[in-house]
Parts: C-alpha cells; sequence; structure tokens
C-alpha cells in the first residue's frame, strides 16, 4: 500500500501542477480536436456502411463499452479521483494530477467540479473513498492504483448511473458491468527507449532497478528498460530489487542504495518518489526516473524518465460522460498516440549520440519494424512457469488488453532476495 503522508504546502505543489500542466494545455487541446474530428468521422463511416455502433476490439475497445446516455451538461458534471499518494510525491500520483489539470483546462471545469481524495490505501479505505465521491455526487470516478480495482468493481455494482475508470487493472472487460472501465497506456514502450539511455551511459555495465512488486505491469517494465539498454549494450545485465510498496521513500533510498553498493551505476525504478534519484546523485552515480522528469530533484545524475500523459484518457473519458457517449471498457495507448513519452534528455551527463539512438528506435517502435518483447527471448515466471518467443515472432504486449502481461524474468536480470 501507499505511504500516507501530508502535503505541508498544498497550494505549492498544485501551483507546480497547473504551470507543467498549462505547458501541455495547447498540445491536448490539438489531440481532442483530432478524437472528435476522428469520432465524427467513424460516425459518418458506420451510417454509410450500417455497421454496428458499439466500439469493440483492440486494446482500445475490450468485449464492451458503457451504455450511451442523455449526457450531462459540462458545468454541471462533477469528476472524482482516488489516489493512493498525493501530488508531493512529484511521481505517479503528480503525473496523474497533471492528467487532472489537462482534463479541466481543455473542457472548462471549475475547481468545485474536480474531488481529490489523496492518500488512500490500496485497502477498505479505498471503499470508503469511492462511497464518499459518490455521496459528493460524482458522475464518473478515477482510481487510480492498481489494489483499488476491486473496490471500484463491487461499488460500480451498486451505482450503475456512475461511471468508474480504473487504472492499471484488467476485470473490467469481462466483468459485466457497462459502468467499469480499465486505462492503461504503454509504458513499456518508453522505458525500452529510457533503458537506451542508461545502457550507453554505463560505466560498470551493471544495471539497477528499485522495483515495486513482483507483478507483470513491473516486470514488463524493468524488462523492456532492460532490453532497451542491451540493444545498445549487449554486456550490461541488471539487479532488481522490490520494495513491496509503490510509494515508501525512506525504502525507495535504502533499495537504491543497496544496489549501488552492489556496483550499479545506473539506477532505474518502477517507483512513485524521487528518492532513487536523489540517492543516486548522493552516491555519484546516474538515474534513470519515472512519470515526472527528475532533472530538478538530481541535476547530475538524472538522465531521463519514461512518462504517460493521463490526460489524453482522463479528458475523453469525461467528454464521453458529458456527451452521452460509451466508454471504452479498456483502453491502451502509446508512444504513436504520445500517451506515452519521454522528459528531456539531461544532456549535460548523457553520452554521446543517446538522442540519436532513442529517436532512431522510437520511429522503429512505432513503425512496427520494431517490437520491444521481439523473439528469440525466454524467461521464467516468479511462480516458475516458462514462456519463450520463437525468433521472427514477438509477444503482443497490451495489444489485446490494457493491462500488461509479460511476467517473466529473463537471462541478465538479476532479482536480488
Amino acid at each position: 500500500m501507499g505511504i500516507a503522508f501530508f502535503i505541508t504546502d498544498q497550494a505549492e505543489i498544485r501551483t507546480d501542477v497547473r504551470t507543467e500542466a498549462e505547458k501541455r494545455r495547447k498540445n491536448m487541446k490539438k489531440k481532442i480536436i483530432s478524437v472528435f474530428l476522428c469520432a465524427a468521422m467513424a460516425v459518418t463511416l458506420i451510417a454509410g456502411c450500417g455497421a454496428p455502433a458499439a466500439e469493440t476490439g483492440g486494446s482500445e475497445g475490450g468485449d464492451s463499452s458503457s451504455a450511451s446516455s442523455e449526457g450531462i451538461p459540462a458545468d454541471e458534471i462533477k469528476v472524482g479521483f482516488v489516489h493512493v499518494s498525493d501530488p508531493s510525491d512529484m511521481g505517479y500520483t503528480y503525473n496523474h494530477d497533471l492528467g487532472t489539470q489537462e482534463m479541466q483546462e481543455a473542457l472548462g471545469l471549475s475547481d468545485d467540479q474536480i474531488v481529490n481524495k489523496y492518500n488512500v490505501p490500496e485497502g477498505a479505505e479505498c471503499d470508503t473513498a469511492l462511497r464518499e465521491l459518490v455521496d459528493a455526487g460524482c458522475n464518473i470516478i478515477f482510481a487510480t492504483s492498481f489494489g483499488f480495482e476491486d473496490y471500484v468493481k463491487e461499488v460500480a455494482a451498486e451505482y450503475p448511473d456512475i461511471q468508474f475508470c480504473h487504472a492499471t487493472g484488467y476485470q473490467a472487460a469481462d466483468s459485466g458491468l457497462d459502468n467499469f472501465h480499465n486505462y492503461f497506456a504503454s509504458i513499456y514502450e518508453g522505458r525500452y527507449l529510457a533503458g537506451i539511455a542508461a545502457g550507453l551511459k554505463t560505466e560498470s555495465n551493471k544495471l539497477g532497478y528499485v522495483a515495486a512488486f513482483p507483478f507483470a505491469e513491473v516486470i514488463s517494465g524493468y524488462t523492456a528498460f532492460y532490453l532497451g539498454a542491451k540493444s545498445v549494450n549487449p554486456d550490461v545485465t541488471m539487479d532488481i530489487m522490490y520494495t513491496n510498496s509503490w510509494n515508501d521513500p525512506t525504502v525507495e533510498s535504502q533499495v537504491a542504495k543497496a544496489l549501488i553498493d552492489r556496483g550499479c551505476d545506473v539506477i532505474s525504478q518502477h517507483s512513485d518518489s524521487t528518492a532513487p534519484a536523489t540517492t543516486a546523485e548522493e552516491n555519484g552515480v546516474w538515474q534513470v526516473g519515472y512519470n515526472n522528469d527528475m532533472i530538478e530533484a538530481a541535476p547530475e545524475a538524472s538522465l531521463i524518465s519514461p512518462r504517460i500523459d493521463w490526460g489524453i484518457y482522463v479528458t475523453e473519458a469525461v467528454q464521453a460522460v458529458i456527451d452521452g457517449e460509451a466508454i471504452p471498457a479498456d483502453w491502451c495507448r502509446g508512444l504513436a498516440d504520445e500517451a506515452v513519452y519521454l522528459s528531456p534528455l539531461n544532456t549535460d551527463i548523457a553520452a554521446e549520440g543517446t538522442q540519436e539512438a532513442i529517436d532512431e528506435a522510437r520511429e522503429k517502435l512505432i513503425s512496427g519494424e520494431l517490437h520491444v518483447f521481439d523473439g528469440p527471448l525466454s524467461g521464467v515466471s516468479p511462480e516458475g512457469e516458462k514462456y519463450e518467443v520463437p525468433e521472427g515472432e514477438y509477444f503482443h504486449e497490451q495489444e489485446e488488453s490494457s493491462a500488461p502481461s509479460w511476467q517473466y524474468i529473463i537471462e541478465g536480470c538479476n532479482v536480488v532476495e
């Protein structure tokens, strides 16, 4: 579960969030206009061809979508969020809050139309938070941490007129509920690209990874990161240590230091705070972040960070409720749609040629010339299940479902107990 801690100056953090959200607002408006134009064209084509109106199939449609309704005026809608941490983590919740700000700016919602529940543990407290948002009159509720899903599903079943959207989960498509949805982005693509920066920078040829839990979401991410590094440095290996928490800065720092003591000179993370970045800088090694540009926190250590633009989905989902349109049961986008992107490369410390190598790989991923999990590739899950991708084939990560499913430890990745 996440650590519950309180912000000493919540207003200052929100100001920082708004500042970065404003930088991305113009791009968001372009994306929204593009989405609406595409939707209009799709309606025209469907009408002409006599095809069914429901959106199905692929990682964006799933097996079902929410039934359309009469809609809600934009100035009357209320939107709720349940977060495991708060924006002061400067990581996962901070980044998700940026998406909230983008949506608010794009749709012109006032502050009193947004209700946030921060620092909610992945337990019964989530059920309480969800019901409080229902009582507050929220028409659509987003729950942003993996461990919230069972509670979201249960409460959604009790309130069919309210839309519930859960990030990083997998149960919505088979739930039989029209008002329960999953969403994520193909962050493994961004992690692969960030791994290139690490592979070119390391001098010891040993990377370290601060990982939250031995879940597919985490394993998929660090495997992609390692494969990116290995694509430019065949000699590289990586040690992984788990924190068993999404957000615990103290433990994240301790794990990062333990990895550094093992000879790892580039540290990356699937954890929610900047602690691995600051620990790397304090110990004279380099770091690749997650969720946020961590150069400000560690200017002499942080190389780059893969990020998700949550504002794309949140805006589309809220707009759908306003318009009375269906929300896909399962939604996932990646590099090609700018739902996944990288923070600016720290050129002061990055190895020569890093940006060029990242740009080349990015174009190949978008075109389909390259797949992150290209065969031959094999690994073993934490439970001992073996899996192999033959040469000439690739593992179709997040193509059929938004939830990551690669859960196999490959050669070169060493999980440290």
